[in-house]
């Protein structure tokens, strides 16, 4: 692979261009993984069958509570991302990281859904989580309540660990002649290796734009705040 080129920047040193060369050769062969691990996830067989057709609460724009089931978030499409969102029953707040991840989501609904559907559940009563996204601002992002499903405990979002009992999880699931199978899940959280939970950085803009820039992340995580 041949990353030079003949653009320039004022008054960059050999130094730096050499250093800058050697930097944009690695960001190439990143991006063909990227690619390559993309190709590999959408050549996976399907994944278990749901065994029930989960119900949620989700508030109507009257202010009303209606419950909708796990098939009909699909429509019109065959697939469906969906956001495991740690805010457990009794909490005062959500997930501040949770938060940042569905605000950078938000406002890009508009274009997923032109391919797939998209929700966000969390175990936190209808009405505390829809508060929550009036006051984030959130617009798009269909929010269900798993309050009364064992949903969030049936794919790993749920059980007891150092981070609470609450976990966040991106998960796809898939419709095939007529059924609903589970597709692929965000499991880099569960290895044991893995302690620090940016499992969803691919989707998340916070990480990639901090990671351009020469402080990098820092320890941005434990001080993460929302405002």
């Amino acid at each position: 692979m041949d990353p030079n080129h003949d653009k320039r920047f004022p008054n960059e040193s050999p130094e730096y261009r050499e250093a800058r060369e050697r930097l944009l050769e690695a960001e190439l062969e990143l991006r063909q993984q990227t690619e390559e691990v993309a190709r590999l996830r959408r050549q996976l067989p399907l994944g278990g069958e749901i065994e029930e057709n989960y119900e949620f609460e989700e508030m109507a724009e009257d202010g009303s509570v209606r419950t909708v089931q796990f098939s009909s978030l699909f429509d019109p499409h065959d697939s469906l991302i969906l956001y495991s969102f740690m805010y457990g029953p009794d909490w005062e707040k959500p997930c501040p990281m949770c938060t940042s991840v569905m605000d950078g989501v938000d406002g890009n609904i508009q274009y997923v859904q032109r391919r797939a559907g998209f929700a966000m559940v969390a175990k936190a009563p209808i009405d505390k989580l829809a508060a929550w996204g009036r006051e984030r601002g959130w617009r798009r992002i269909r929010l269900l309540s798993s309050c009364n499903n064992s949903f969030n405990a049936d794919y790993n979002a749920e059980f007891p660990s150092d981070y609470g009992d609450q976990h966040p999880v991106m998960h796809v699931f898939t419709k095939r002649d007529g059924k609903i199978h589970h597709f692929w899940s965000s499991e880099v959280l569960y290895v044991p290796s893995q302690t620090d939970p940016r499992h969803v950085d691919p989707v998340w803009p916070l990480w990639n734009l901090l990671d351009l820039t020469p402080q990098g992340r820092g320890d941005l995580y434990p001080k993460y705040e929302i405002k």
